[in-house]
């Protein structure tokens, strides 16, 4: 789906993104930028761009950004924001530039001291006011939607825009789906829930799996809920749904984060460290979600990602990160007033497995025949799903 200001550059104005890469502005403002650029500072010709967080997904021909090829990525034929335009797409890395002279990262997470933690909460508190005040004001409020599970992310988003209709995904019973209720009763938001069955589960991941060019099982269970709550505003007309991705990495929401030296998940041994390591996930994740989101019909929005969001996170000292008792902080104080504490202070499943997604799977896989004792019985059944279509 374009972006309104350009069918080449999405994400920001041709200038700021120009200023930012002549600056080295690793967030100049918006919620990232991505695309063709033409005419940037100091360089031949055009170039194609990703921001440093990687917050909306580019790809290229394989090959064609390696100088030693005759190709020139930025050939109208050679990329596109949606990988399924290209014979043999790959990612543009986040950070970086990409023009028949190669690839050139620009933009690289900053490395620097924490700030106190009084002017970093301060800090938080103000961006997150700035970013969610505009969200209910970028479109038409009829076309915007929140995807909704009952914590805190999404309910800072939806407190925003309490007129939004809130959708969720799940299987009968489980807890994104009771969380969700609960939480929109507290807050009197109008939740739409999206019961998922095994019909549909399969539907979706073949939709998925096919936009995003992701088969294994984790990826799978993590978009399928996110595309069908997409997908159900889609048939009610709405063409945006707000998300409250990015607050898990940006702010510490990950147990490994709490405790990063005795985890061997991260390599980090503290809690600043162990977080840029999740932040440094963010494009992958991103890729697949919004890619996602768009084969469902809409168009995501992230306020959560914002520049003025991610820049006062970044500089958060590990005490406002995460801890034994408590994960993102940071944000659940600034969330302190904008809705029932029961909400703020909720816990939070991974999707996958709130949703039941990842449950249902592993139960059609053994209907399937494929046991739980063979090595990776869920990705052996998806690989025959996928495969017989």
């Amino acid at each position: 789906m374009p972006d309104a200001q350009s069918s080449e550059l999405r994400g920001a104005p041709p200038d700021r993104v120009r200023d930012a890469l002549r600056d080295g502005d690793l967030l100049p403002g918006g919620r990232g930028f991505v695309g063709l650029l033409r005419d940037p500072p100091n360089r031949g010709g055009p170039v194609l761009v990703r921001d440093v967080l990687g917050r909306q997904p580019l790809f290229v021909e394989r090959g064609a950004a390696d100088p030693s090829t005759a190709r020139d990525p930025t050939d109208a034929d050679a990329w596109s924001f949606d990988r399924t335009d290209l014979g043999d797409p790959e990612p543009v890395p986040a950070g970086a530039v990409v023009s028949s002279a190669g690839r050139e990262r620009v933009w690289s997470l900053p490395d620097g001291e924490p700030v106190d933690p009084g002017p970093g909460q301060a800090a938080v508190d103000e961006a997150l006011d700035a970013a969610l005040g505009s969200v209910g004001t970028e479109t038409n409020e009829s076309d915007l939607a929140v995807a909704f599970s009952g914590g805190v992310d999404s309910g800072v988003v939806a407190a925003a825009v309490p007129d939004a209709p809130c959708y969720v995904a799940g299987f009968e019973g489980c807890h994104d789906v009771a969380a969700a209720r609960e939480a929109a009763a507290a807050m009197d938001l109008d939740l739409r829930v999206v019961e998922i069955t095994h019909d549909d589960l399969v539907c979706a991941v073949r939709e998925v799996a096919a936009a995003t060019g992701r088969r294994n099982p984790m990826d799978l269970a993590i978009a399928v809920p996110l595309y069908l709550a997409a997908e159900a505003a889609a048939a009610d007309g709405i063409g945006r749904l707000a998300v409250g991705q990015g607050a898990d990495e940006l702010f510490g929401g990950y147990s490994k984060v709490a405790d990063p030296a005795g985890d061997d998940r991260v390599a980090a041994e503290t809690v600043r460290g162990a977080r840029t390591e999740t932040v440094r996930s963010l494009p992958d994740q991103l890729e697949r979600d919004v890619l996602a989101l768009r084969a469902a019909g809409t168009e995501p929005v992230a306020p959560l990602l914002d520049d003025r969001i991610v820049a006062a996170a970044l500089a958060l000292p590990g005490e406002l990160l995460a801890s034994d008792e408590e994960r993102k902080i940071a944000l659940r104080r600034a969330a302190t007033g904008r809705m029932p504490e029961s909400v703020r202070t909720a816990d939070k499943k991974a999707v996958q497995y709130g949703t039941y997604v990842s449950r249902e799977l592993d139960r059609l896989a053994r209907q399937a025949g494929f046991k739980r004792r063979m090595d990776d019985h869920v990705g052996q059944y998806l690989d025959a799903l996928l495969t017989e279509q």
